[in-house]
């Protein structure tokens, strides 16, 4: 006859056995997670330096193009201001070319204003009120006056000190009611075109 014996487990035994179990489980997790939570923390550190890295790139970028900005910014003015002045500088010479062109063309007309006032010196004080003469006179006030208004202007050189950028002198007197160097006589009447010369007056000088 055989006897079969049944050892039944100890009921404590198989507790502990659950419980390391599950604080083996736990312990795993714990690990899984700590090494997850170390992975995701890595990968943020290298996002943030990813991100400060484009942060600084466009940084850079906006600096040079700041810079290229502020280069052509430069050359545009610098290449207004050569305009600027090559319109200025061409247009000062066009009015130079008209004055010179201008200044030969009447200084050409300033004989025969000196040929009128020749003639009209030479009437007598009974031909002054004639028709004829009164017309002579308004034709050579209007010639003097469309010289005016061109920019023509007589020299007045007459007691003036002498100066030879405006005046030619032929003669010297000597004048003691007159001071050194000045003109005692307008022999032919000067003029002036705006500010240049447009003929020397012709002037005695005294003492």
């Amino acid at each position: 006859m055989t006897i079969s014996l049944r050892i039944k487990p100890e009921k404590g035994s198989e507790g502990m056995k659950e419980q390391e179990k599950k604080f083996q489980e736990n312990e795993e997790k714990e690990v899984e997670k700590s090494t997850e939570d170390i992975k995701e923390e890595k990968t943020k550190k290298e996002d943030s330096k990813k991100e400060d890295s484009k942060k600084e790139t466009k940084k850079d970028q906006i600096e040079e193009l700041k810079a290229e900005v502020a280069q052509w910014k430069d050359k545009y003015q610098r290449l207004m201001a050569e305009f600027e002045n090559a319109r200025k500088r061409t247009a000062k010479e066009a009015v130079q070319r008209y004055d010179m062109g201008a200044m030969g063309v009447l200084e050409k007309l300033l004989p025969v204003i000196d040929n009128f006032e020749r003639g009209l010196d030479a009437v007598s004080e009974e031909e002054k009120d004639s028709a004829f003469v009164q017309g002579i006179q308004q034709i050579y006030k209007q010639l003097v006056a469309v010289m005016e208004d061109l920019g023509v202007t007589p020299m007045d050189a007459t007691g003036k000190e002498f100066d030879a950028n405006l005046h030619n002198a032929v003669m010297h007197v000597e004048d003691e009611e007159l001071g050194e160097n000045v003109v005692a006589e307008e022999m032919q009447k000067g003029y002036m075109y705006k500010e240049n010369v447009l003929r020397h007056s012709m002037v005695k000088v005294a003492n």
